[in-house]
């Protein structure tokens, strides 16, 4: 009848009859499990609680661990058949050979996931092609009682059965499904479409019942259509299976250990049924975790790369925060990234893979370019709440002009399930595809889920060309972006920051751990500076193994979800603990290396308590020290050290004195030389007044530090947008004390609100402009938010924000979407508003969140938000911010330098007691290690090169101008070379002595590669 009306609504139903046909369950298996509270290896599976399991029994509660034992016999009726295990524990559950290494993932079918995307769950394990009806099943595996996202599913066994697997029902159901989905998504009216509808309608007649011989006849009759193939494309489709794999989130690191082994041996199985499946996995970080607790699989997984079917991808150690990380950081990442994939597997990484991540800093294009990165793939700017980016393939310009081309897959996900709906808005969405022929698709099922199943590579085996739909095609993203990169001459360029307008709250959450990422950033740069000196003084041992070890955790810990603040608390309990252990090593490391420079040099040869000064910062620094009760005036050359005895420092600095520091409660103010502050009755300031430049600082009538806690009711991602509608509240007042400390005074001011207190000692000095506020918090909020501002009497168009290796221009005015899109900005050391001849800044040693409205600084300095976190920064906190009036604009004030002052103090150390000199009457100096004869550059990195004893120094210009510097070196040198991110040398440098001349062009980083004399360094 083929004019009968067609109704589409029953090829679903059709469809759902075959999915149930597909498996024919014969017989129970029998179920035995140990079970721990944490995992343990094969060779102890059976040191837990054993229990003995039918379907509906409970066996774990959440994060449990299990060593299932499954046992049966196949049924003799199974012969001639294909026989397979249908398993569910209502966990996941990886099964593993008889030596304990990984062969396949499974996963619970009730999981959480977006069902959009598929169904999460994997549960089917292959026995044999044609059963014999003899086999026996002896089968281990190792489960966690937890979905894909961390969630209990009530720690049941839910199924573990003997099955049959009717193969040609399973062929039938995914010709249907692709033909249904693709006639649904066809215009109206089309030939196509119809003669789609009119195929299915008969099968749906035919298939009176799912007979052998009826569902044969019904794959001829839909196989006449999927044999039509497409004419030339306008389009086509790259796809790669993908299982984006959060190293920590809503579970803790060691359960994506065995996420990762779970993923990667269920693409190995799919490698092994699918030929044309090409697979690809980010992050060195999980290799390196199979490599050491799954060798075998690991070994397997170098097999298949080097197959050219298993494509490493994404140059960074982990997949990393971008806003929050230091720019050396973000160098680290790739370059220990790099190394490993081109150590382990021999491939150059010529791809940053970043997904997921919460925005992308101006500074990467750059970091990216020098790294020998040309390409970035993500796709989570289509999360954008305000505005759309207007492009999916685009070049991204950095702060300095580096540009790298970049593509967003246009389906939006990174979980693609590669159906016909998959393919046809990818090309309907594709923002550039009046200029581009291709664009690249992600499927598969991450965190654990085994990325791609069967049924996203039944589905691509019928679209390679399918008439209907665009051509697809599986291959490595490589190839993909080599034939992107051939029309680049017709894509547009994004100059700046890549800005995510969600997930804001993520530059404040779990601060402690961000303060603990910025401590340890300023300790390895402090100890690599130190180890040189060491070694180049005095023939120490580089210790290249313990920075590279703690380099990667500290690495690790800047994963998207960990140091943005959006796991769960074992995550945390963790990451502080591990913190804490690391810092205090780092911090003996640099003290026993600088005591190690002071000996060499002769500074201990004194009577005793000999004390050394040393400043890793390129400038010379005139600061207060206070030691022994004490206080010092010091001028310590840059990156050098002064040295003298402890005891003699009054006779040492005898002539150092300061003018009168004033300070009174009465009139709530306090002064130095240069500035004068006056607070109201709850604590705030009323007048910073200039005395240098007659001006006034503050906003007349505003208050400046006004500290205000607001309601927060959102999740460790996001607050309200409108939470400032409410006006804030303010914190009671419980205590206010003046201080004088020799060139220091200032007023102790204590707060409570509800059980939460804070003190604050808000700090003057002698000869500075720098106001401190040094705060700790015992903070006991929930949902609530706490934050500072200063309404400055400053009128600019823009906030000057650092950001890695420079600073990024943001609007202070709200005249557009995009501008008013970002509200809540990311910054390091400091934000600045400057006119022409005047501006002002805010400090921080460990904030990254803040606001520029207008005249207004504000920085966000605590969140509590319950999710996922219910106990998330109650805690106990210790910061300091600081506000830095200045005479001219930001770059001539240098503000840069205040920055790395108040993170990088100087560095005291006390030698041991020996007989000597006799006591000495001055400070004895060095000749600085390296010294620059012009301001704006900034030397980030002094270490010794990953492959050998040269010296590696890292240095930026810090304001957007081009400059011509000297650098001058305390040693000589056999070899000069600039050299890239990754160390590779580029080009010879002239020596002209110890004399280097480089000239730099705005925001340019370089990285000189130096080769000391032999006799210059004691071995």
């Amino acid at each position: 009848m083929p004019y009968e009306k067609v109704r589409p609504e029953s090829f679903k139903s059709m469809l759902c009859r075959m999915e149930k046909s597909i498996y024919v369950p014969l017989s129970d298996l029998n179920v035995t499990v140990w079970v721990t509270p944490e995992p343990v290896q094969y060779a102890e599976r059976c040191s837990g609680q054993r229990l003995e399991l039918r379907a509906g029994d409970r066996w774990g509660k959440l994060w449990d661990c299990g060593w299932f034992h499954f046992t049966g016999k196949v049924p003799k009726e199974a012969k001639g058949t294909k026989v397979v295990l249908l398993i569910d524990v209502n966990g996941e559950l990886c099964v593993v050979d008889h030596e304990g290494t990984p062969k396949q993932g499974l996963t619970n079918m009730n999981s959480e996931f977006d069902y959009s995307l598929g169904l999460p769950g994997k549960r089917v394990v292959h026995i044999c092609e044609s059963s014999t009806g003899e086999e026996t099943i002896d089968l281990w595996g190792d489960a966690g009682s937890n979905d894909l996202f961390g969630h209990f599913r009530s720690g049941t066994l839910k199924e573990a059965v003997i099955a049959i697997c009717r193969e040609q029902v399973r062929q039938l159901y995914y010709d249907a499904e692709v033909l249904i989905e693709t006639a649904e998504n066809l215009p109206a009216g089309s030939a196509r479409k119809e003669r789609i509808y009119r195929a299915l309608s008969d099968v749906s007649l035919l298939l009176t019942e799912l007979s052998d011989q009826q569902v044969a006849k019904a794959r001829r009759i839909l196989g006449k259509e999927l044999t039509m193939r497409g004419g030339d494309p306008v389009l086509t489709i790259s796809a790669i299976g993908h299982a984006h794999i959060d190293l920590a989130w809503l579970w803790p690191i060691r359960e994506t250990i065995r996420k990762g082994a779970r993923s990667f041996s269920t693409a190995l199985r799919m490698m092994e049924r699918y030929p044309d499946y090409v697979f690809g996995a980010s992050q060195p970080q999980l290799y390196d975790w199979m490599k050491e607790y799954y060798p075998n699989l690991y070994s397997e997984i170098k097999e298949r790369i080097k197959e050219g079917r298993w494509e490493p991808q994404g140059a960074m150690w982990v997949e990393s925060d971008t806003n929050v990380p230091g720019g050396e950081s973000l160098v680290r990442q790739i370059l220990y990234g790099k190394r490993y994939f081109k150590q382990e597997f021999g491939h150059e990484i010529k791809t940053l893979w970043l997904p997921d991540v919460f925005g992308y800093s101006a500074s990467l294009p750059q970091i990216l370019k020098k790294s020998g990165v040309n390409y970035m793939m993500t796709q989570k700017l289509s999360w954008n709440t305000y505005n759309r980016h207007p492009h999916h393939t685009f070049f991204w310009e950095g702060i300095d002009g580096s540009r790298v081309l970049t593509h967003m897959p246009p389906e939006d996900t990174y979980n693609s399930p590669a159906a016909p709906r998959s393919i046809m808005k990818a090309e309907k969405e594709y923002l550039d595809k009046n200029i581009s022929d291709r664009c690249l698709m992600l499927f598969g099922i991450g965190d654990g889920g085994g990325g791609p199943g069967e049924e996203h590579l039944e589905r691509l085996s019928r679209e390679k060309n399918l008439l209907g739909l665009a051509p697809v095609v599986q291959e490595p993203s490589e190839r993909f972006f080599e034939k992107l990169a051939e029309n680049s001459r017709l894509y547009q360029s994004w100059r700046g920051e890549l800005y995510l307008e969600k997930h804001q709250g993520t530059l404040t959450s779990q601060a402690r751990n961000k303060r603990f990422n910025r401590k340890m950033e300023k300790a390895l740069r402090e100890l690599e500076f130190a180890s040189v000196l060491a070694w180049m003084t005095n023939g120490n041992k580089y210790p290249s193994v313990e920075l590279d070890r703690i380099w990667k955790e500290v690495l690790l810990y800047q994963f998207h979800d960990i140091l943005p603040g959006s796991s769960i608390k074992r995550v945390y309990d963790e990451s502080l603990e591990r913190y804490e252990t690391m810092l205090e090593q780092v911090e003996r490391m640099i003290a026993a290396s600088y005591i190690s420079v002071a000996s060499s040099m002769g500074l201990d040869d004194r009577k005793e308590n000999s004390i050394a000064i040393f400043n890793s910062l390129p400038w010379e620094r005139e600061e207060w020290l206070k030691l022994d009760e004490e206080w010092l005036r010091l001028r310590v050359p840059p990156m050098g050290f002064i040295s003298g005895d402890s005891h003699m420092v009054s006779i040492i600095n005898e002539d150092a004195t300061w003018p009168e520091m004033k300070v009174s409660l009465n009139e709530r103010a306090a002064e130095n030389d240069l500035l004068k502050v006056t607070f109201s009755t709850d604590g705030a300031i009323m007048s910073i007044w200039d005395k240098e430049h007659a001006r006034e600082v503050i906003l007349p009538g505003e208050k400046a530090n006004d500290l205000r806690i607001y309601h927060d009711e959102g999740d460790a991602w996001d607050f309200p947008p409108t939470y400032r509608q409410s006006g804030g509240m303010t914190l009671m007042i419980e205590g206010l004390e003046s201080f004088v400390d020799g060139p220091t005074s200032g007023l102790l001011i204590r707060y409570r609100f509800g059980q939460t207190s804070l003190s604050q000692k808000v700090v003057l000095t002698a000869g500075s402009r720098r106001i401190d506020f040094v705060t700790e918090v015992d903070w006991k909020e929930s949902g609530k938010m706490l934050r500072t501002s200063f309404p400055v009497n400053v009128h600019s168009d823009h906030a000057n924000c650092e950001i890695q290796f420079g600073y990024i221009k943001r609007p202070t005015h709200r005249n557009t979407m995009w501008d008013y899109a970002k509200d809540e900005i990311c910054a390091h050391h400091w934000i600045d508003l400057s006119e022409p001849d005047y501006g002002v800044t805010l400090l921080n040693d460990c904030k990254y969140g803040h606001r520029a409205d207008n005249n207004v600084l504000d920085m966000n300095l605590l969140r509590s938000p319950s999710y996922p976190d219910p106990e998330a920064d109650r805690a106990k906190h210790t910061f300091i911010y600081s506000l830095y009036p200045h005479k001219e604009d930001h770059v001539q004030a240098e503000v840069y330098k205040r920055g790395y002052e108040l993170n990088v103090p100087l560095r005291t150390v006390e030698t041991s007691k020996t007989t000597g000199l006799g006591s000495a009457a001055k400070l004895h100096g060095m000749d600085s290690f390296l010294k620059l004869d012009r301001h704006n550059i900034m030397i980030e990195t002094v270490k010794l090169a990953e492959d050998s004893e040269d010296i590696i120094i890292r240095l930026y210009e810090t304001a957007g101008a081009r400059i011509q510097t000297n650098l001058y070196t305390g040693f000589q040198m056999s070899e000069a070379w600039l050299a890239d991110l990754m160390e590779e040398r580029i080009e010879p440098l002239d020596i002209n002595e110890q004399t280097l001349r480089l000239t730099f062009a705005p925001f340019e980083i370089k990285t000189l590669r130096l080769t000391a004399l032999s006799d210059t360094t004691k071995k």
